[in-house]
């Protein structure tokens, strides 16, 4: 680093710049495909609702956060349309394009993704409550100032990224330290493998690996996340193994952050979570070399004069920001996934403080017979979440099956959530909208009579079992959770 500029940090900025629009596209493409029938006009939660209640005391818009919706009234429609905008606007970001332009361009489009897309998350409820949502919009906010292509990227900026990947992995393994025994006596990851939300292709074999390695496991993660991060700030602490410069010990570190990350998406589905991880972890990569031929006069280290105040009133803005977060990772009362302002900037992350043992599934049924207790009962099928035995679980991050995700929780409530009760109905009403998050309508479109909500336990097939009965789960009936429920015809 050099004063202002990082100048070794050029393809760190490349990859950030590009990666983080990469990952806003895909969640506007999510939204655009989930958000009406979870959230819309006959959404399972409507967000007019929301806003409805906001509108009707002065007072209440200030208990949302910022959302362009309070301002213009919501509609399908308008929701549809910001998400194409900001379809549109990643794409150009992830091409490249306005980073051709002074730094000012890819600022302003930038700050409209995570203005726009913070909108959705505010008036989200419980579908936008995960903790990778304000983590692409805290990374919009930062990749915002990471300039053009034509000038390095300010310092500043480069260090508050390495901030932001310093909550995200230390805070996540405090939260395991602080969190349940079997993070501390190493036996996390016998039951993880096959516990965890939504299962991907490759779950069940890290699953059926030898209890040794699953101790390796734990050890690894706890590595990777309580003393590697340390480690991403040598650039600026002036510390370096013999023979090699600081940036070079921060290079291995992100490296090692890079390929935990990695083993984490080959065996699970956790949207944008792991995929923004790696990204974020390539701001601590540096590659010596000439940067690209500067079109603009000579300025400090060859950055524009105006754009060193803006990105040096960033750092002072995020060093406000920070000191909760900073109190909260050494806190014994540590918040995850929090914010601590309205922006949802400098916010606190962390995940699976503890780990469920056993594996509940809540599957739908339903049935056309006009007697629900002599009734053929048939199950819906689900995109992600595991259904049938013989289903091999699928690949789908980064893309966020938000409904999937909700159903995981349902086992961990005291009670079933509204939303439920809802997506009952709607499946009663054999509404169009809703079954197209299904993978499988067992009716094809028309109403059955009775819908039911069942629960099992589920467990990935030793090796024999699957050679012998061609099944990746084993599931033992639990009971009826809800229903059966019905409603009058026409």
């Amino acid at each position: 680093m050099d004063g202002f500029a990082a100048v070794d940090f050029w393809f760190a900025r490349e990859v950030l710049q590009r990666g983080i629009a990469a990952l806003y596209l895909v969640a506007f493409v999510s939204t655009l495909n989930q958000f009406r029938p979870l959230l819309g006009e006959r959404g399972l939660l409507p967000a007019s609702a929301l806003l409805a209640w906001a509108a009707g005391d002065r007072r209440r818009p200030r208990m949302l956060r910022p959302t362009l919706f309070l301002r213009w009234r919501y509609t399908d429609r308008r929701l549809a349309a910001l998400c194409w905008v900001g379809i549109v606007v990643a794409a150009a970001l992830a091409g490249g394009v306005p980073q051709l332009g002074p730094p000012w361009a890819p600022m302003l489009c930038f700050l409209a993704l995570w203005l726009g897309y913070m909108s959705i998350v505010n008036i989200g409820q419980t579908f936008y409550s995960f903790g990778w949502e304000m983590l692409l919009l805290e990374a919009g906010f930062l990749a915002a100032f990471l300039g053009s292509g034509d000038q390095p990227p300010a310092t500043v900026v480069i260090v508050l990224l390495w901030w932001l990947v310093f909550r995200l992995e230390f805070g996540a393994g405090m939260i395991k330290i602080r969190g349940g025994r079997e993070w501390r006596d190493l036996t996390a990851l016998m039951y993880h493998h096959e516990t965890q939300p939504m299962p991907g292709p490759l779950s069940r074999t890290a699953h059926l690996l030898p209890r040794w390695f699953h101790r390796a496991e734990v050890l690894g993660n706890h590595f990777a996340q309580l003393v590697v991060p340390w480690f991403l700030f040598t650039p600026i602490l002036g510390l370096w193994v013999p023979g090699t410069g600081p940036a070079a010990v921060g290079t291995v570190a992100a490296g090692i952050v890079i390929a935990t990350q990695c083993w984490l998406i080959v065996t699970g589905n956790f949207a944008w979570l792991n995929w923004a991880t790696v990204v974020l972890a390539f701001s601590a990569l540096s590659v010596p070399g000439a940067m690209p031929g500067s079109a603009v006069p000579w300025v400090p280290d060859g950055i524009p004069l105006y754009w060193v105040v803006i990105t040096s009133a960033v750092g002072i803005l995020y060093v406000v920001l920070s000191v909760p977060a900073a109190r909260n990772l050494f806190s014994r009362s540590q918040l995850m996934n929090a914010g601590f302002n309205r922006w949802q900037l400098a916010n606190a992350y962390g995940a699976f403080g503890t780990v469920t043992k056993e594996r509940i599934e809540i599957v739908i049924e339903g049935t056309d017979d006009a007697d629900p207790d002599v009734g053929t009962w048939q199950e819906y099928e689900f995109t992600g979440k595991p259904g049938d035995p013989h289903r091999v679980p699928r690949q789908f991050a980064p893309y966020h099956l938000r409904l999937d995700w909700l159903m995981w929780f349902l086992p961990l409530g005291r009670s079933l959530d509204d939303w439920f009760a809802m997506l009952l109905r709607r499946l009663l009403e054999a509404d169009a909208a809703t079954l197209a998050l299904l993978r499988h309508d067992p009716f094809r479109g028309a109403r059955p009579r009775w819908v039911r909500a069942v629960a099992y336990r589920y467990r990935f097939a030793s090796r024999a079992e699957r050679r012998a009965e061609r099944t990746v789960w084993r599931r033992e009936l639990r009971g009826t959770v809800m229903g059966p429920v019905s409603m009058p015809r026409d």
